[in-house]
């Protein structure tokens, strides 16, 4: 199997920081919203999912995008990307 073609099978998801557990580490959360196929209602569901962090740079409330890797400890296997959007943190300069 090439590189290209495992580079491909990664699957790549977006989800909300819900907390920083440890120095390279954070908790991601992912929502998805599926229409019921038979009630046509939609059914909301969660995931949470530890993901490496190396740089240490995600905080609680960013928006991030995580990609599948290899099992980096017990309950790790996933890898932050990149950050879509910050936090907006009530009562900083940034808000205004």
């Amino acid at each position: 199997m090439s590189s290209e073609n495992q580079a491909r099978r990664r699957v790549r998801q977006q989800g909300t920081v819900r907390s920083v557990s440890g120095a390279k580490t954070v908790v991601v959360q992912v929502e998805r919203r599926v229409k019921h196929p038979r009630y046509d209602k939609f059914i909301s569901s969660r995931n949470r999912f530890m993901a490496h962090d190396e740089q240490g740079e995600c905080g609680v409330g960013d928006l991030v995008e995580i990609v599948s890797c290899r099992p980096l400890s017990a309950r790790k296997r996933w890898r932050v990307t990149g950050i879509v959007r910050k936090a907006v943190i009530p009562g900083s300069i940034e808000e205004a």
